[in-house]
C-alpha cells in the first residue's frame, strides 16, 4: 500500500509499504481551515506519479487492452457507466460489522479506493472512502478494532 500523507507517523503510514510525504509548512488560508496548499501538493505528487508510471508502463492514446479492448481515448466519453463498472466480486464490499482492519485489506485488494457496506440483507448502507479512513483515524485511537458502521459514509445513493 502506498500512502500519500502530511503525517508519516500516523496509524495509516505505519501500515503502509510506501509512505509518501506530502506535508506543507503552512496552508495558505489565512484563517487555517481550508486545505489549500496541502491538496495542491498532494495533487502535483499525485500528478508526478500518474506521469511516471504512464512513461514506465509505455501509456499511449489507446487504452490498455485489460480495460477496455481497443478502445480510443477520444472515444471514452460515449462508454456508459455499465460498460466500465465493477460488479460482482470485483466490487469491494463488507458488512456492518466487519472489522475495519479487514475492511482495508477488502479496499486494498480490489484496487478501488473504496468499499461498499452492506446491511444483514445485503443492502448498500454506506460506503467507506479514503477520506473515511483519515477521519476515522482523527476519530479513533483503535481505528482498525472498529467495525466499518462506525466508519462509513451513511446514505450514499
Amino acid at each position: 500500500m502506498i500512502l500519500m500523507t502530511g503525517n508519516t507517523k500516523s496509524t495509516l503510514a505505519k501500515a503502509s509499504d510506501v509512505v509518501l510525504d506530502v506535508a506543507v509548512k503552512e496552508e495558505a488560508c489565512p484563517l487555517g481551515l481550508a486545505p489549500t496548499a496541502s491538496t495542491t501538493a498532494t495533487l502535483a505528487l499525485g500528478d508526478a506519479l500518474a506521469v511516471t508510471l504512464m512513461q514506465i508502463r509505455g501509456f499511449r492514446k489507446r487504452i490498455s487492452p485489460s480495460f477496455i479492448p481497443a478502445v480510443p481515448l477520444e472515444k471514452r466519453l460515449l462508454l456508459k457507466v455499465g460498460d466500465l463498472m465493477h460488479t460482482g466480486e470485483a466490487f469491494p464490499m463488507v458488512s456492518e460489522k466487519t472489522l475495519m482492519k479487514e475492511a482495508l485489506f477488502e479496499i486494498t485488494s480490489k484496487r478501488l479506493g473504496v468499499t461498499g457496506v452492506s446491511d444483514s440483507e445485503g443492502q448498500l448502507v454506506g460506503v467507506i472512502t479514503d477520506g473515511d479512513l483519515r477521519r476515522g483515524l482523527e476519530r479513533f485511537d483503535d481505528l482498525f478494532h472498529r467495525e466499518a458502521y462506525e466508519v462509513m459514509t451513511r446514505n450514499p445513493n
